[in-house]
């Protein structure tokens, strides 16, 4: 787990909101609530943590972007995000 910690965390960076729609066109972007780390999130998701997973989904706090959302970042697309790849998904965070 501490290599795939590690390897997670070593993939953290920030992306533009333009560069994410490709992603979300593919519906493969969901969003990770502030409280969360994205490397734990990241660490579930790849290790099928279904538990914890299933529990972030039920409060809210993992969740595909909804229409409001996805207008008002299409309409700041320098808006910038924590993101993390975990196919074949991408996390991402507001900043």
């Amino acid at each position: 787990m501490a290599e795939l910690r590690a390897e997670l965390a070593k993939d953290l960076d920030q992306a533009e909101w333009e560069w994410l729609i490709p992603h979300v066109k593919r519906d493969s972007v969901l969003i990770v609530a502030k409280e969360l780390n994205l490397v734990d999130v990241g660490i579930a998701i790849a290790s099928d943590n279904l538990i914890s997973v299933q529990h972030w989904i039920s409060e809210q706090l993992i969740e595909k972007p909804s229409e409001t959302q996805l207008s008002d970042w299409n309409s700041d697309p320098q808006k910038r995000f924590n993101t993390l790849i975990v196919q074949p998904y991408v996390l991402i965070q507001e900043l």
